[in-house]
């Protein structure tokens, strides 16, 4: 994979599972260490007994990097070793005793390592790239979410702001709470609309800061924000999707307040933007999903302030825009006007799409077949919204988020419920809630 070796070292798939097993536990284990020499435990009520347990795991990991097996039908799991110059082993000897005392690369070898963090959560790659120099570069140059990606490895956070200039993370595997640096922005961008999508390891945030609009970027590699790469038609109140590394916006209104139907394509590997083919009609307030590797807008208002019924799709291999009559009715006997409504709350699970009708307060499924929507769920009980604004409804993996709460004139509550659509009967799964203003300004959702 990586470096230059004199050695290929051949390991089964268990042998190699079972080393992960073991290495994660040893990144765990250094995460409560602290110091070069000492290995002290702050958590655990024995010290000697954690010590034990770390100088077992690194030799475990150091035996088990040493044996070799030879080619079976089974498959293989194939690393790269090195083998020392016996006539260099004392000063190689002398420089590990010098070296920082949790490295294990040059125990197990490069391409084991990377094994193993593939392997890891990424809730654990802070703690983890602040080991040494060598871990952090590995977790901060992106690589490792590439290889997760195309090994199939994906954990989705959800990213939220409840406050015009905070962010927070939710990780519904662990259940934990995490705040993101603060916005460095002036009160004109905070107060302007603004629309996100998290793409790659990026979260990106589009608003207006006075005169022009702006994106701003946040890094999971870095933990930062910083400025992003601007669309090449400034544009907001949009439809956006992100699969991978990718997502496309599409329509949305100019600074001139013109409604726009041209459409871009963003690459966060290399941070450009791609004009596409432009939609059949000119729409803004409206949603976007990817669903069966094709790019779908719904819903929103034309240039003649009506709400659009029709539904739009791009196909990547012809380039072309088809309209789909009907594909998201207007709800009947409604009194609120069109533009103080939110977006259609969509999102997309095993391609099978999803919608939150606020109004019935219900859940319904998109019928690809007929062109009908289909009631499966009620929506959480203490899930209000001012016309859809203030609700976040998204696909997180194979389960569906609805973040928002009560709100109260002193504050209120912001809760996260989740439901598998295709349990039955259907039931949401509150998996977390704080204190809150109770109102989501904004929410996407990560995975990588």
């Amino acid at each position: 994979m990586l470096g230059r070796h004199k050695e290929v070292l051949e390991i089964k798939h268990d042998k190699s599972f079972i080393l992960c097993d073991i290495l994660i536990s040893f990144f765990q284990t250094h995460i409560m260490l602290e110091g070069p020499t000492f290995l002290v435990s702050r958590d655990l009520p024995s010290a000697c007994e954690q010590e034990s347990k770390w100088t077992y795991n690194a030799f475990c990991v150091t035996s088990l990097s040493k044996k070799k097996t030879s080619k079976t039908s089974e498959g293989t799991f194939v690393i790269s070793h090195s083998e020392p110059n016996k006539s260099n082993t004392k000063k190689q000897q002398d420089a590990n005793n010098h070296s920082d005392s949790t490295s294990l690369i040059n125990q197990i070898g490069l391409d084991l390592t990377i094994n193993c963090l593939l392997h890891s959560s990424r809730s654990d790659y802070g703690s983890i790239a602040s080991l040494n120099r060598k871990f952090r570069t590995l977790i901060r140059n992106g690589e490792l979410y590439k290889l997760r990606r195309k090994m199939g490895i994906t954990e989705h956070w959800v990213y939220f702001s409840c406050n015009l200039f905070k962010w927070e993370a939710f990780d519904p595997i662990r259940h934990r709470w995490m705040r993101l640096p603060t916005m460095d922005c002036n009160e004109c961008f905070m107060c302007s609309d603004k629309e996100s999508l998290a793409v790659g390891t990026e979260l990106l945030v589009f608003g207006k800061e006075i005169d022009t609009h702006v994106v701003y970027k946040y890094s999971i590699l870095t933990n930062s924000w910083s400025p992003g790469i601007k669309t090449t038609t400034p544009r907001c109140l949009f439809a956006s999707a992100s699969l991978n590394e990718i997502a496309i916006v599409a329509g949305g209104c100019s600074p001139s307040g013109k409604i726009l139907n041209s459409a871009e394509l963003y690459n966060s590997e290399i941070g450009t933007w791609v004009s596409l083919n432009s939609m059949n009609k000119r729409r803004k307030m409206c949603s976007g999903v990817f669903m069966d590797s094709k790019f779908y807008v719904i819903g929103g208002i034309d240039e003649n302030f009506n709400e659009l019924t029709c539904g739009e799709v791009y196909d990547f291999e012809t380039r072309v825009w088809t309209v789909i009559p009907g594909m998201f009715p207007v709800a009947a006997g409604k009194d609120a006007p069109a533009m103080s409504k939110a977006p259609p709350l969509v999102a997309v699970v095993k391609d099978e799409l999803y919608a939150g009708f606020y109004e019935e307060q219900e859940v319904r499924r998109y019928d690809k077949r007929r062109n009908v929507w289909v009631r499966v769920a009620g929506l959480p009980e203490k899930a209000s919204s001012m016309n859809g604004w203030g609700l976040a409804f998204r696909a997180c993996g194979d389960e569906l988020i609805v973040i928002g709460g009560p709100r109260a004139a002193y504050g209120g509550m912001i809760e996260l419920n989740s439901w598998r659509p295709d349990e039955n009967p259907p039931e949401w799964n509150l998996l977390a809630r704080k204190h809150s203003s109770g109102f989501v300004y904004n929410c996407a959702v990560m995975g990588c």
